[in-house]
């Protein structure tokens, strides 16, 4: 699967997804006899823990985005009854 085939599957899955995918393919690496044959799915894993990152990183900006709004709002509105 190319790279940007296996950004484009992932991208709409969630998180928590993502992550169940990921332990997916580390049970299948801890059982896998053939170290030659797991290349792949550890290139694989690696390229869903990249995406899993950029997710995680976009979602607590997001996180970090709201408080902030939510912070000022409140701020704004006690302003606003000190002025009263």
């Amino acid at each position: 699967m190319k790279d940007k085939n296996l950004t484009n599957d992932y991208d709409s899955l969630s998180l928590e997804e993502l992550t169940i995918e990921a332990d997916k393919i580390i049970r299948d690496l801890e059982n896998e006899k053939d170290l030659d044959g797991s290349i792949g799915k550890y290139q694989n894993l690696l390229r869903l823990n990249n995406i899993i990152e950029k997710k995680f990183q976009n979602s607590s900006k997001n996180i970090s985005e709201k408080t902030k709004e939510y912070i000022l709002k409140i701020t704004s509105k006690k302003n606003a009854k000190k002025i009263k």
